[in-house]
């Protein structure tokens, strides 16, 4: 599968990114705690050229505990400081501002011994849905960016004070022009950073249900009262699809003849998994 999802505003943002690099101290790349390297923008290390980085593992409380702090270690192995968070409940958000000022303390020491008293500024990254403008207005303490349940929201760059010292600069969601990796795109998908109209949703209902057959049986069976699961298959749509079959017969989504309403399921499986309904989930480990 070749999933391709470039439009038109990501260029102008990644020139955006280029020309503002400069005017900040630090860059705050916010992540999907779920699928953190699927949701980390492979141009991001080239753009910010260098900056001292914040990773934000958002939406802690959909992701696997266990998970979660296997990749908080793995990021802060890579020299990066890191911040767990839950934006929607404000979780983690308050102990933002100290992180960035822990971040560049030496910068602020700097500063201090030539009696200066700057403002830092911190660039704001994040694929499409990630949460990014959820996670602002937290930290912000008021309504300064839009937020919406899709991708593609935030379409220009703004300054957003948080307090005297600190200022934030929001930008566009960006994603990059190919996923080469399958899995990737599969991750952005079941995550909806991509707009499910570029992937037949059934299809995609199935390689979720695989995956969650494989790694969480146990989830899985409780959130559609399966007393067993179909047996694996070496193809792994034609087990999605009888796992889709098996959950959906429990919904009671019956067409006529006795079949069952597989896209509808699909549907319910993909709002249910994004919503958070289905359980705690984490879709790729470090290696």
């Amino acid at each position: 599968m070749n999933i391709q999802w470039y439009p038109g505003h990501m260029t102008k943002t990644r020139r955006m990114i280029v020309e503002q690099i400069k005017n900040v101290d630090a860059v705050c790349e916010i992540l999907d705690a779920r699928i953190p390297i699927s949701s980390r923008n492979p141009d991001v290390d080239e753009l910010t050229a260098g900056k001292p980085r914040l990773v934000v593992l958002n939406r802690v409380d959909q992701a696997d505990r266990a998970a979660t702090e296997q990749w908080s270690a793995w990021f802060r192995a890579q020299g990066y400081a890191v911040l767990e968070s839950d934006a929607k409940s404000g979780s983690g958000t308050k102990r933002f501002a100290g992180a960035v000022r822990e971040l560049l303390a030496d910068k602020i020491r700097a500063y201090a011994e030539k009696g200066q008293n700057r403002v830092l500024r911190v660039m704001i990254l994040g694929i499409p849905n990630v949460g990014k403008s959820t996670f602002i207005n937290q930290v912000a303490g008021r309504k300064t960016a839009r937020t919406e349940d899709r991708p593609g929201v935030t379409r220009s760059k703004q300054w957003v004070p948080i307090d005297k010292g600190l200022e934030l600069l929001d930008t566009p969601g960006i994603l990059w022009p190919k996923f080469e990796d399958q899995s990737v795109g599969l991750n952005l998908a079941f995550t909806g950073a991509v707009k499910d109209d570029i992937l037949d949703v059934e299809t995609l209902g199935c390689h979720l249900m695989a995956y969650l057959a494989t790694h969480y049986p146990q989830a899985l069976m409780s959130a559609y009262k399966l007393t067993a699961l179909p047996e694996a298959e070496e193809n792994e749509i034609a087990w999605g699809f009888r796992l889709l079959e098996a959950a959906g017969k429990k919904r009671g989504f019956l067409v006529s003849g006795g079949g069952v309403d597989t896209e509808r399921m699909a549907k319910i499986l993909l709002d249910e998994f994004r919503g958070g309904k289905l359980g705690n989930f984490t879709l790729e480990l470090p290696e």
